[in-house]
């Protein structure tokens, strides 16, 4: 009889609270994990194989700027030994640092370079505005803003990448992009399509303007100006279209031209402006990219007496294919690019007028993620070699590239 009364004063007290909702309990304070938890490792690295099989031999010998294996005397090299250290140490602060084994830094032998080292600030929660600071990839276009561990041709195109060769430099960006567009960069990179990754729908800053991990030469940073909007159709299609523009002052690096001196430019430098269109279709399984840009920079005089500004434009168009089998982690990816230049190569001593106009043929075949193997025939029609006077042309060259990447 002792317990009636608590059972019913429980019992009438369970029919009151009935429906009514149970307020939450308290979330558990928990102290987040300390900053290294939140830094992670991974990186990629490239072997490669190049050869020559066949030219005119009434021209000189092919020389590609960003591939030393074509030379050759180092045709196996390891062309990139990336490992990227990356993590949010806070909800407002995230850090990126890349370091690169290779042997495309110009010197003699295989070196360790600081690709990127930079920090994001977020402005909200939703991580929509941010900053960057630091060395990072200079926001103008879509195939330079491209990872090469994505990246189906071994490398990228003359004609976009002569305006930032090495991609980056020292700057500072705003950069704006909704969650959807965010939400979409990340799925396109996700589901093995290729993208560029998140670099904002707007981006807009400063930078130095004369490259990675050099100095800047005249205390005038260019500015570049990007818009570029990922689109999800209601079929799960994917397609991207951008704009972008930059304008500076670029000092090329001089020498004597044989027996004659080093050609004079202004000490500000000279006028280095470009502006181009992006137009990519995600391979769902066929995909379509093309980019064109024009602009003047820097480029040799007829007379090889001084640097002035010169007209210049190039681009590329590019097929591509993706087959991968129901519930098997293989890829196959068949492409094919033709690209073009005709303009001075600003970043080669003396800035001479280069013109290249290649044909890529190709395919990559990924039977596990973390496995790649590229094969890739090279038909080059034309080819200014820009590294040392007289900068000849090289014509009617085929050559023969082989690669095995490893993703970690």
């Amino acid at each position: 009889m002792k317990l009636a009364a608590p059972i019913v004063a429980l019992f009438v007290w369970s029919i009151t609270c009935w429906g009514q909702a149970t307020p939450p309990a308290p979330p558990a304070q928990t102290a987040p994990p300390p900053w290294y938890q939140r830094i992670s490792l991974r990186g990629y690295t490239q072997f490669r194989y190049s050869n020559v099989v066949a030219q005119n031999d009434l021209t000189p010998p092919l020389e590609i700027p960003a591939d030393r294996s074509v030379n050759s005397n180092e045709s196996l090299m390891i062309r990139r030994g990336r490992f990227v250290f990356s993590g949010d140490v806070t909800n407002r602060l995230s850090l990126y640092a890349q370091l690169d084994f290779n042997g495309s830094t110009g010197a003699a032998d295989f070196s360790l370079q600081m690709r990127d080292l930079y920090a994001d600030i977020f402005l909200d929660s939703q991580k929509e505005f941010r900053f960057r600071f630091g060395q990072s990839k200079v926001p103008f276009g879509w195939s330079n803003l491209q990872s090469s561990q994505n990246r189906a041709p071994l490398e990228r195109p003359d004609g976009l990448n002569s305006a930032a060769e090495g991609e980056r430099d020292f700057g500072a960006y705003f950069m704006w992009a909704p969650t959807a567009s965010r939400q979409h960069f990340r799925d396109i990179v996700s589901q093995g399509l290729k993208g560029s990754g998140d670099y904002g729908v707007v981006a807009a800053g400063v930078y130095s303007g004369q490259g990675p991990n050099r100095s800047d030469q005249n205390g005038e940073p260019h500015v570049v100006v990007r818009w570029s909007q990922p689109f999800k159709t209601a079929n799960g299609r994917f397609f991207e279209l951008g704009i972008q523009g930059h304008h500076g002052r670029f000092v090329t690096p001089t020498q004597a031209i044989g027996t004659r001196p080093a050609p004079t430019i202004d000490s500000d430098g000279v006028t280095d402006q470009r502006v181009g269109f992006t137009a990519i279709w995600y391979p769902q399984p066929i995909g379509v990219e093309v980019e064109w840009n024009v602009g003047k920079g820097p480029e040799l005089s007829d007379d090889m007496r001084r640097i002035e500004s010169g007209t210049l434009h190039g681009g590329y168009a590019q097929l591509n294919y993706r087959h991968s089998r129901p519930n098997s982690q293989a890829v196959f990816f068949p492409f094919a690019r033709w690209h073009f230049l005709e303009g001075g190569r600003k970043f080669a001593r003396n800035a001479p007028r280069s013109r290249v106009n290649e044909l890529d043929l190709g395919f990559e075949v990924a039977p596990w993620t973390e496995v790649e193997v590229t094969a890739i025939y090279t038909r080059t029609f034309q080819r200014t070699r820009t590294g040392s006077f007289p900068y000849d042309m090289t014509r009617n060259a085929n050559r023969l590239g082989l690669q095995v990447q490893w993703n970690y």
